[in-house]
C-alpha cells in the first residue's frame, strides 16, 4: 500500500504520541497480564490468559494501523494566503449555517477524521461538498440516508 494518508501536523502528532503509548506503556501491560495469566498454571482452561492474547492481538494490529499511517503519512498544510483565504481546504475550518443550525468543520484526511470533535473527512458527503467553497457559496449535500442538506459558507479560518 503506497496511498499518502492526510494528516495534519497536529494529527500526526497525536498518531505518533498514540504509537509510542502504545509501543511502550500498553505493551508492559499486556506482557505483565500474560506473565501473570501464565503464572496460575494450566493455559488451556485459562480466561485470563485467553482475554490477555486477545488483548495483545488487538493491541499489535492497532500497532500495526498506525504504524501504517504514519508510514504513508502526507502533511497538510493550511494554506493562508490571500488567493485562498475565503475558500474551504484541507486542514482549516468552514464555520457553516445549515437551517437554523451553525457548526463549525475543519476539513481532514480520513485517518484523522471525528466527526464528534468537528473534524470531517475530505472523503465524507459533507466534506468532499464543502472542499473549494468559497464564503457565501452555498452548496447542497446528498447526506447517506439520500435526503439533501444545503450549508452556507459562513466563514474559513
Amino acid at each position: 500500500m503506497s496511498e499518502e494518508i492526510l494528516l495534519t501536523k497536529e494529527g500526526y502528532a497525536a498518531k505518533v504520541a498514540e504509537l509510542e503509548e502504545l509501543t511502550t506503556v500498553k505493551r508492559a501491560e499486556v506482557a505483565e497480564r500474560l506473565k501473570e495469566a501464565i503464572s496460575y498454571g494450566d493455559i488451556s482452561e485459562n480466561a485470563e490468559y485467553d482475554s490477555a492474547k486477545n488483548e495483545q492481538a488487538e493491541l499489535e494490529e492497532r500497532i500495526g494501523v498506525i504504524e501504517n499511517i504514519i508510514k504513508h503519512a502526507k502533511i497538510i498544510e493550511s494554506k493562508s494566503g490571500r488567493a485562498d483565504k475565503d475558500k474551504v481546504t484541507l486542514g482549516r475550518k468552514a464555520k457553516v449555517k445549515t437551517g437554523r443550525e451553525q457548526f463549525e468543520y475543519m476539513i481532514v484526511g480520513s485517518a484523522e477524521a471525528d466527526p464528534f470533535e468537528g473534524k470531517l473527512s475530505n472523503e465524507s458527503p459533507v466534506g468532499a461538498a464543502l472542499l473549494g467553497a468559497k464564503v457565501g457559496d452555498k452548496v447542497m449535500v446528498t447526506l447517506p440516508d439520500g435526503s439533501n442538506a444545503k450549508y452556507e459558507i459562513l466563514s474559513v479560518g
